[in-house]
């Protein structure tokens, strides 16, 4: 676990020679790349989505492409199309934009929900379905989308079939006075992203992720996990609550976060620390909880202070 831990702070390092002050964000995507997950960044424009997915790109030296949604887009601009090449007299497949190992979706919901759903197969079974052809993506593969929080007019809320497939749902938010100084000092000249190198290879990479799937979490770790989702089901502010695959969620989101603490085995505080950037966005609010102004936070929270602990026997 060392060699994972190792591994994680030389990108953390790497990342926050552009990123200034989010180490919790940063942290978190890394989570999300080790357990071979997608993230959500919901945030106010200008506070360095973009910069961040760039940033842990070239951090490993991985392919990056930004995809801008918008409300005319179609899912072959996405996943790519077939075009019939005269000299053959054969159809031959131009790969989209998605056909990259750390892929930005820019303002995911501004797309149609048909584009979006172009994001299904690709996020799920990282390969891509074009006209009956099959062609998979290249590891590692990782989706970060971003959406305004704000401003919704000319946007598509996102489904839940699609929301469910975000490992993680993160919030960047402003840098506090002195960190937004050191902002303004590290542009003066030219923007940090353009001299940054990379840190590790993809086969590291490749071997961490794997180093991750070794860490333990025993029956009592698995019950704490799968009773908290089966809480928020039961809970009487929530409509919809977390699927089987949220549960799988938090528990690979627990194993990563024990990695990066260099222990084999995953303790209940790597749980909590995981749980609300793991389940919020996968809940909906029932109606009346929505009138109260209940955040899907505040049901996490409070399902973490019900449900039991387990006590001994963790390892």
């Amino acid at each position: 676990m060392k060699n994972a831990q190792k591994f994680a702070a030389s990108i953390i390092q790497n990342v926050e020679n552009v990123i200034v002050g989010k180490r919790d964000a940063v942290e978190k995507t890394l989570i999300a790349l080790l357990c071979q997950g997608h993230v959500l960044i919901e945030d106010v424009p200008g506070t360095g989505k973009t910069m961040l997915a760039r940033a842990v790109a070239r951090s490993i030296g991985c392919t990056f492409r930004r995809i801008q949604f918008t409300p005319d887009m179609l899912p072959s601009d996405v996943t790519g199309v077939s075009v019939f090449n005269q000299k053959t007299t054969e159809f031959e497949f131009r790969p989209g934009p998605v056909f990259a190992q750390i892929v930005l979706t820019d303002e995911i919901n501004r797309a149609t929900p048909k584009t979006q759903s172009a994001l299904l197969e690709a996020m799920d079974e990282r390969q891509v379905t074009v006209d009956g052809q099959t062609h998979v993506l290249e590891k590692p593969f990782l989706v970060l989308a971003t959406q305004n929080p704000i401003e919704y007019e000319g946007t598509f809320p996102l489904p839940e079939a699609q929301l469910d497939r975000f490992l993680l749902r993160i919030h960047m938010g402003y840098p506090d006075k002195s960190q937004e100084i050191a902002i303004l000092g590290a542009q003066q000249f030219a923007h940090p992203i353009t001299k940054l190198e990379q840190a590790v290879s993809k086969e590291n990479l490749l071997a961490a992720q794997e180093v991750v799937k070794r860490v333990q979490a025993n029956d009592l770790i698995k019950n704490y996990i799968v009773s908290l989702c089966i809480a928020t089901r039961n809970h009487p502010d929530v409509y919809l609550g977390v699927s089987p695959r949220g549960s799988l969620a938090l528990y690979r989101a627990s194993q990563a976060f024990a990695a990066l603490r260099t222990r084999d085995y995953v303790i209940p505080d790597d749980v909590k620390a995981m749980a609300k950037a793991t389940l919020t966005h996968r809940l909906i609010i029932s109606p009346a909880a929505r009138i109260q102004n209940i955040d899907p936070s505040e049901v996490v929270q409070e399902i973490l202070n019900a449900v039991p602990v387990p006590k001994a026997n963790i390892q």
